[in-house]
């Protein structure tokens, strides 16, 4: 087992603002039984300017496959050229803030170094999640991150053949002083669910005190696999949401309405997910995919790149009226 080296989506809502409905849920308090949390170490990045949700108390995040940070396609002129000049990092992080996440997870990490310029352009903490093999996630937050750890199995020993990509839980500290539990999760590819089925029971087994506690809990990122499959079976009948799928689409772009995310010249499949358990389930506003701007390429010009072959999944959560 790793552990992890800890650093450091729209609605209407009233004026108690999105702090209030975390405590009138009634979330637990964040106690001793936290699984698998360390404290962050001393090299946690410095503090986000702004550590909490804005004054609409709107809760956003994003799930986002970044291809290593190469554009895609890769071998497209202005992608490489994009490379070359160290552009990819500066072009993602501004991009994600045009909506202004409070959480941000990435699924298959360049060099740490770009993750941590992401953040900091962000004003954002960072926390690495070491891959099995060569895929990294990254978890980027505006709240402060009381603790995280790697691959967070809770009896007996990992599989080597399970976790290669990545899967990491984090609690950050929501302005309430609550606790909100974030697993960012890279899954096994490929047809074949077995692999899959298996990363799945050993998460379940992680978040069940978690989900029995009531806690406010997401999980997100590139799970590679589609909603008619038996994985997605496996989280629903553990009690998690699909926030796409909880969501209202009747404002939503008809090209964003079918929420696939992969991939970025014409999304053919939904792999890419924010699901949710806890209070979050009561305050789900917004979920769909963000196959616009430059996470998307154009048609039009063949000339053009997206920042990753995936696109992004946006969900926001906000108090009800």
């Amino acid at each position: 087992m790793i552990t992890t080296d800890l650093d450091g989506t729209r609605a209407h809502v009233t004026r108690r603002g999105f702090s209030g409905l975390l405590a009138a849920a009634g979330i637990a308090a964040l106690a001793g039984d936290v699984i698998g949390v360390r404290p962050p170490d001393a090299r946690a990045a410095e503090p986000p300017k702004s550590s909490g949700p804005d004054s609409t108390g709107e809760l956003r995040v994003i799930a986002y496959n970044i291809l290593k940070c190469t554009g895609w396609p890769a071998d497209g002129e202005l992608a490489k050229r994009a490379v070359e000049r160290g552009q990819i990092a500066k072009r993602i992080a501004l991009e994600l803030a045009l909506y202004d996440p409070h959480v941000v997870t990435f699924s298959e990490s360049p060099d740490e170094k770009l993750t941590r310029e992401i953040a900091e352009q962000l004003g954002m903490h960072h926390v690495r999640f070491p891959s099995g093999e060569d895929w990294p996630g990254t978890l980027l937050s505006k709240f402060e991150v009381l603790g995280s750890r790697n691959a967070p199995v809770v009896s007996g020993t990992q599989s080597a053949d399970l976790f290669t990509r990545h899967w990491g839980r984090a609690v950050l500290k929501l302005p309430s002083g609550q606790p909100l539990v974030v697993h960012s999760a890279h899954l096994y590819p490929g047809q074949d669910p077995a692999i899959r089925l298996r990363e799945i029971d050993a998460m379940l087994a992680a978040m069940r005190s978690d989900l029995e506690s009531g806690k406010s809990l997401i999980l997100m990122g590139d799970l590679n696999h589609t909603p008619d499959g038996p994985e997605y079976a496996k989280w629903r009948e553990a009690g998690l949401i699909d926030t796409f799928a909880a969501a209202d689409a009747s404002d939503v772009s008809p090209a964003n309405r079918d929420g696939k995310t992969f991939a970025a010249d014409q999304p053919r499949v939904r792999i890419d997910y924010v699901w949710c358990a806890g209070p979050l389930t009561k305050a789900i506003k917004e979920s769909r995919s963000l196959w616009e701007g430059a996470f998307r390429t154009n048609p039009a010009d063949m000339l053009s790149f997206a920042l990753s072959d995936h696109v992004p999944q946006f969900a926001m959560f906000s108090q009800s009226e």
